[in-house]
């Protein structure tokens, strides 16, 4: 019988030239895995050819599908012509859909300066004749003045968009452009009463935002990317292509979600004749998707998760109470009664701030608009490059709303009704 300490069966180290050949391939396996994973992630973030801009969505008015047709001395005098028809064109058409009757016509001088761009939907140019379909954006306060509407009043919290396309049961969200991520890219939110936050899907958002995140339910990561992009909730808008065969009918199935739950809201299908019909089919399907979260919202159904907010909504009963003491008139007990009342409910506050761009009226409006117990916030002087006027209303006194803005990082100066706040 041979014994398991026998010297045939002992275990022998192997020897020292042996371990460092084994060191060195596992050196070199760890050096090919980390160069890979570094192509895989630059690969991820580095692609130029995914990422679409959104248009501007200041809360600028828009009139669109304005048709001119128009001839001139030459193409560049004939497109000026038609821009000047679709100002006019598009001042009466949003003047009767705000106030529903046409309103007074202005001058060409006094539309140039509340013209803020033309959005080229179609154009056809020729050597003496402009045909087109064009669109027209209005200043909100310019216009707003002449509409009787002045101001954007927020009310939403900033909603981060995750636009999720699905073809041949491959979900994407920023992967590879798509009709569903340019449509939402292009659509005017603006006019909208939610606060949309869309972006560009471009560095990190393709390993943010992608179709693996909406399935996941854990509060503490959707907090830590929510805080990337500024905002307080998910909306999450999916659509689902289906070709019939190669050059026929398509059809799209919508679904419009809301959540870290990823929450059913509504859905809906569309149908198009061929593939061509498809940017146009997204177009409309967009304008649908931001009437149900619209109705959501006035429904209540938007509700931002309790878990998402780190900071605690300021409740009526937390606001400070004012006690006034009065002295009753001589009475036989000649006595002094002390009566306690609540503070006021809804406030208005004229706030200042420093409004360098058009971009930062937005970002103070939308931060402000987000500060618990305002109600709303809109600018009502503008002045780009300077100090801009901000009229909010708040529940509470002066006090609770400069304590709420110091809470969010601002320096509150001022008293009373009117206050300066800066970063």
């Amino acid at each position: 019988m041979i014994s398991a300490a026998s010297p045939r069966f002992a275990f022998r180290p192997a020897p020292a030239f042996a371990r460092v050949r084994d060191w060195r391939w596992a050196a070199l396996f760890g050096l090919f895995f980390a160069i890979l994973i570094a192509g895989v992630v630059e690969g991820q973030i580095g692609r130029g050819d995914r990422g679409i801009t959104p248009i501007n969505s200041s809360g600028d008015f828009l009139a669109s599908g304005i048709a001119v047709d128009v001839t001139g001395d030459n193409a560049d005098d004939a497109r000026t012509k038609g821009w000047r028809e679709a100002q006019r064109k598009g001042w009466a058409q949003l003047y009767r859909r705000i106030n529903g009757s046409n309103g007074p016509a202005l001058s060409d001088s006094v539309l140039d300066g509340i013209v803020t761009a033309i959005v080229v939907e179609h154009e056809q140019i020729g050597p003496r004749r402009y045909v087109a379909k064009l669109g027209v954006q209005f200043d909100r306060v310019r216009a707003g003045q002449i509409l009787g509407v002045s101001g954007r009043t927020l009310r939403s919290p900033p909603l981060l968009v995750i636009p999720v396309y699905s073809i041949d049961g491959m979900p994407q969200v920023f992967e590879q452009r798509s009709a569903w991520q340019r449509a939402w890219a292009e659509y005017n939110t603006g006019q909208s009463a939610i606060d949309y936050v869309r972006t560009a899907g471009t560095g990190a958002d393709t390993l943010l935002l992608n179709p693996g995140q909406i399935g996941r339910r854990g509060r503490v990561w959707w907090r830590v990317i929510l805080d990337q992009y500024g905002a307080a909730d998910v909306l999450i808008p999916i659509a689902r292509v289906e070709y019939s065969y190669p050059g026929g009918p398509v059809t799209g199935h919508f679904t419009a979600r809301f959540g870290p739950d990823n929450k059913l809201i509504d859905s809906f299908t569309m149908t198009g004749p061929s593939p061509a019909a498809l940017p146009d089919m997204m177009e409309k399907a967009v304008a649908r998707m931001d009437q149900i979260y619209t109705d959501a919202l006035a429904a209540g159904t938007l509700r931002t998760d309790a878990y998402l907010v780190l900071e605690k909504p300021v409740e009526v009963k937390d606001l400070p109470v004012e006690t006034t003491t009065t002295t009753a008139l001589p009475t036989e007990t000649d006595s002094s009664v002390a009566t306690a009342t609540p503070a006021a409910g809804v406030q208005s506050f004229t706030v200042q701030y420093s409004s360098p761009d058009v971009e930062s009226v937005s970002a103070t409006e939308r931060s402000v608009g987000g500060v618990p117990g305002v109600q709303s916030a809109a600018t009502t002087s503008l002045a780009l490059g300077g100090t801009s006027v901000m009229r909010v209303t708040f529940r509470g006194d002066g006090a609770a709303l400069r304590a709420a803005l110091e809470a969010r990082g601002y320096r509150v100066q001022g008293s009373g009704s009117t206050l300066r706040i800066s970063r």
